[in-house]
């Protein structure tokens, strides 16, 4: 670990399967708002909690979103609202 707090780290988390966050992602909302939850309150209990019993196991979404580091998919999310941003104006 770098104990020099006055140069900043880069954290550069792995590339493996571009899509596969995206596509979880949009797995586990799916899931979640057939089985009748808010999509949104759920995941962010998730990521936030690393908890995975805010996620429903209907069609296999909790053992999906376990697949990916919850780093991995604040970087996915956080990647797609600042292009969206970016792009609006």
């Amino acid at each position: 670990m770098n104990n020099n707090f006055n140069e900043t780290m880069k954290f550069e988390p792995p590339k493996e399967n571009v899509n596969e966050a995206r596509d979880i992602i949009l797995t586990v909302y799916e899931a979640l708002e057939e089985k009748g939850y808010n999509p949104i309150n759920q995941m962010i209990g998730y990521i936030l909690s690393g908890d995975p019993t805010y996620i429903t196991s209907y069609n296999n979404a909790r053992s999906l979103i376990r697949k990916l580091e919850r780093d991995e998919l604040i970087e996915e999310l956080l990647k797609y609202y600042l292009k969206n941003e970016k792009n609006e104006k």
